[in-house]
This record gives structure tokens, sequence and C-alpha cells, in this order.
């Protein structure tokens, strides 16, 4: 008889495959992940073992570009992990009262995490609409937790809690995160129009109408004035 955890480990990894045409996290994993898994499966599997892999999917948010630079011509553009560095580090410095910034902190690593099998979908994706996007990115983190949860549940649990606060926007703190998001992009639009002059970024300004939050747009009218005083020189 198959130990509790392998029986686990191989249902997570198989579950559903070859028999539903739907989108399955697990056959988007990459090639060599997907030979270490099948690999471990026929070994016995233990929760640390679990972890590691689970280690070994975060990588690709390292390597993976952000799409909408990518799209534009940027070379050696920002990674998906990059990304989510800055807004994590931008959180810290929120002020406004009432916010549990250690909360902004884990929503805004959580926010991107399923990306790492799903990859970045921007809105201009014609072939994947937001409805589409959104079901994979959350049977994504469903698969990721699943496979945490028999090393520390409770992390586990807490990862999807923070994944789902960001996409329904269930609370204050998800709601900083969200304009941080639309905030740091801006960011990087504007150092990428003064690296590389000849690159159209002006559609990417127009997030400046979705940012909702107080603090948030204070940091973006300045961002607005540097922008503008760049272009007079």
């Amino acid at each position: 008889m198959l130990p509790k955890t392998k029986k686990l480990f191989i249902k997570t990894f198989h579950q559903n495959m070859s028999t539903t045409n739907k989108w399955l996290p697990q056959d988007h994993v990459s090639k060599a992940l997907k030979e270490v898994f099948i690999e471990n499966a026929a070994r016995e599997m233990t929760p640390t073992r679990q972890m590691l892999y689970v280690f070994h999917i975060a990588e690709a948010l390292k390597y993976q570009r952000r799409t909408g630079w990518v799209d534009r011509g940027i070379e050696d553009c920002e990674s998906i992990s990059d990304h989510l560095f800055r807004i994590t580090f931008m959180s810290q410095f929120l002020k406004t009262p009432g916010l549990d910034i250690s909360k902004c902190f884990s929503i805004a690593l959580a926010h991107d995490v399923a990306e790492a099998i799903v990859g970045d979908i921007t809105p201009t994706d014609v072939k994947i609409d937001k409805t589409e996007k959104s079901y994979r990115e959350k049977i994504t983190i469903e698969y990721i937790t699943d496979l945490i949860k028999p090393y520390n549940e409770k992390a586990a649990l807490k990862l999807k809690e923070d994944w789902n606060a960001y996409e329904y926007q269930t609370c204050l703190e998800a709601k900083y995160v969200k304009d941080l998001d639309k905030y740091e992009m801006l960011v990087q639009a504007m150092e990428y129009e003064k690296r590389h002059p000849g690159v159209d970024l002006e559609e990417f300004w127009s997030a400046l109408e979705v940012i909702k939050t107080d603090e948030v747009k204070g940091w973006a009218k300045e961002l607005i004035q540097e922008r503008e005083d760049n272009k007079a020189q």
C-alpha cells in the first residue's frame, strides 16, 4: 500500500489529466519539472520533497519576462519576480491609518504567484479573455496550495486567502496592493521611456485612471511631474 503522502502527491499531479480538454496547471509546468514530478511519484514522497517542488515551480517567476514589455520590444525587461519585489518593497512605506502593512506584504507576494505556471497574460491577449485568465490562475493557486498543505496547511491556506483577497478585492489592503500593481508598472514604464526613447509606452499611462486610493494617487502625481520634467529636458 502506498504511503498517504505519496498517494496525495500522485493524485495532485495526475488528477483529471488526459480526461478533460480544460486547461490544467499540471499540464503546463516545464518539461524538466514534469520529469522530476513523475520520477518522484515513483518514490516515497514526503511533504518536504513536495515543498522543494513548489520552490522549483516558483523559479519560473525569476525568468519569465513581463509580457507587456516584451510585446513592445523592450530587451532584457523585468521578470515577474522583479515586479513582485518592488510592489512588496513599496508596500512597507504606506502610512494610511488602519492599513495592515504585514497583510499588504503577503498579498503583494501572493498576487502573481500563479503566473509561475499560467504566465503573464495581458488584457491585450486576444486568445485568453479575463474569465479564462481568472479560471487558470484560480486552479493554479489551488494546485500549488494542495502541494503545500501536507507540509504547512496554515501557510497554504494563507497563500490562497491572500490570492483571493487580491483577486476579488475583499479588503482594504488588497485595494492598496492593486493600486501599487498599477503604480509600479507606471514607474517601470517611465524608466523604460528614459532608457528606450524610441519606444512608445503611452498606452500604459491609462492605468492612472484606475488608481483609487488617495495615498497611491499622491505617489502617482509625483511620478507624473517627474515624467513631465524629463520630457522638458
